[in-house]
C-alpha cells in the first residue's frame, strides 16, 4: 500500500472525538518533524476543553507566487463502536460498525502527504502553511481559537465537503443555535393533574409549531435533543430542547429565528408556562465568486489532476467559515469521502491518493 494509505489507516484507528485529539495531534507533530519542519502547538486546548491545541507548521517558500494555507480538523464525531479500518476492493472502510473518520482524517492525510511530496521532490512553491484544529465538530472551536494573524497567506483551503472529488464550495450558511427551557409546575399526575402545568406539553406545542427540516432552498431547521420530567406520574416542571437554524441569507435567518422565538413565547402563554431561550452564533456564512483567486486556483488544481471542477453550496459549517469571517479567503473542497458521520463512511484508495495530487497541484498553481 502507498504511504498515504498507511498514514490514513494509522489515523483512522485513533479515537479522536471532540476534546480528545491528543493521539492524532501527536501523529501530526511527529510527521511534520519527520519532514524537517518545526511545527508548534498553541495553548487553546485548555481554554476550549481539549487534550490538544491547534498544530501549525510553515514550509518556507522556494519560488515567487501566492502563499497558501491548508487546514484540516483532527476530531471526528464520537464513534460508537470499534475503530478497525480495513481496505477491501480498493475502498477504505471501518469494520467496527461505526464511523471511519474520513471526516476529516482523509484531509489530514492528503495535506501531510502532499506537503511531503512538495518537500521531498523539491516542488517549487510560494510558501505553504498548515493548520490542524481540534473540536471542529462541536462548533469550530479550534479554528475560532487560532491566532489567524500568524498566517502570511491570505487564501487557503479545507477539504471538508462530502462527495465526489471536484466540487468547489462557493458558500456556506449562517447558523444559530438555541437552547429552549420551559418551566411549568409539578403535581401528582393522577391525584391533582389540574394543579400542574406541563413543561413537556409546552415544549411539544412549541416544536409542533416550528417549520423544521428543509424549510426552503436556503433555510434548514432542526430540533436535535429534548429532555425533561422526573417520573411517569409527575406533571413535569421542566423541559429543555436544543434547536438550530441555518440559512444562506443572513437577514432571512434573523427573520426565521424570530419566528421560532415567537413560537416559543406563544406555546408558553397557551400552556401557562414560562420559557427561557439562549441563542448563540454557531458560525457566520460566506459567499465566494468563481473568479476569486482561491476559487480559481482550486479549479485549476482539480483540472491539473484530470478532475472536472464543479461548483456548489454547502449546507454545513466548516473551519472555512471561520477563516472567511477573519478575512482569509478559504474554500472548502470535496475530497472523495462518502457517508460522513455514519457507519457507511468510506473513501477509495484512488481518491485518497488523488487528493494528495490535488494538494501538490494547489501549491504548483499558486506558484504560477
Amino acid at each position: 500500500m502507498s504511504e498515504a494509505v498507511d498514514l490514513f489507516l494509522e489515523l483512522a484507528a485513533i479515537p479522536s472525538p471532540p476534546g480528545e485529539e491528543r493521539g492524532v495531534a501527536d501523529v501530526v507533530l511527529r510527521y511534520l518533524r519527520g519532514l524537517g519542519l518545526e511545527p508548534d502547538e498553541d495553548d487553546c486546548g485548555e481554554r476550549i476543553g481539549s487534550t490538544a491545541g491547534n498544530v501549525y507548521a510553515r514550509v518556507e517558500p522556494t519560488a515567487e507566487g501566492t502563499p497558501i494555507f491548508l487546514c484540516a480538523h483532527m476530531d471526528t464525531v464520537p464513534p460508537d463502536g470499534e475503530l478497525a479500518p480495513i481496505v477491501e476492493d480498493g475502498v477504505v472502510r471501518n469494520s467496527g460498525g461505526t464511523i471511519l473518520g474520513g471526516d476529516n482524517k482523509a484531509a489530514v492525510t492528503a495535506m501531510l502527504e502532499g506537503v511531503r511530496r512538495v518537500v521531498s521532490e523539491g516542488v517549487p512553491h510560494a510558501g505553504i502553511e498548515l493548520v490542524f484544529t481540534p473540536k471542529e465538530e462541536v462548533g469550530l472551536l479550534g479554528a475560532n481559537a487560532f491566532d489567524h494573524d500568524r498566517l502570511d497567506a491570505q487564501i487557503g483551503w479545507v477539504y471538508d465537503q462530502e462527495g465526489a472529488m471536484g466540487e468547489v464550495v462557493l458558500g456556506a450558511p449562517w447558523s444559530r443555535a438555541l437552547e429552549v427551557r420551559f418551566h411549568g409546575r409539578s403535581a401528582h399526575a393522577g391525584m391533582a393533574p389540574e394543579e400542574g402545568r406541563s413543561a413537556i406539553q409546552a415544549a411539544a406545542k412549541a416544536i409542533a409549531d416550528l417549520r423544521l427540516g428543509r424549510v426552503d432552498e436556503l433555510t434548514t431547521a432542526n430540533v436535535g435533543t429534548i429532555s425533561g420530567g422526573t417520573a411517569g406520574n409527575v406533571v413535569p416542571e421542566w423541559c429543555t430542547f436544543l434547536a438550530e437554524a441555518r440559512c444562506h441569507d443572513e437577514a432571512k435567518l434573523a427573520d426565521f429565528v424570530q419566528e421560532m422565538l415567537d413560537a416559543f413565547s406563544f406555546a408558553a402563554t397557551e400552556t401557562d408556562c414560562d420559557v427561557e431561550t439562549t441563542m448563540r452564533k454557531s458560525y457566520d456564512g460566506y459567499r465566494l465568486k468563481r473568479d476569486e483567486p482561491a476559487v480559481a486556483l482550486a479549479a485549476a488544481a482539480f483540472a491539473r489532476c484530470g478532475i472536472e471542477p464543479r461548483y456548489g453550496l454547502s449546507g454545513g459549517g466548516a473551519d472555512a467559515n471561520v477563516f472567511n469571517e477573519r478575512g482569509r479567503r478559504c474554500v472548502n473542497l470535496a475530497h472523495g469521502v462518502f457517508g460522513f458521520h455514519t457507519p457507511d463512511e468510506h473513501v477509495s484508495v484512488a481518491d485518497l491518493e488523488r487528493m494528495v495530487d490535488v494538494t501538490v497541484a494547489l501549491a504548483e498553481a499558486a506558484r504560477e
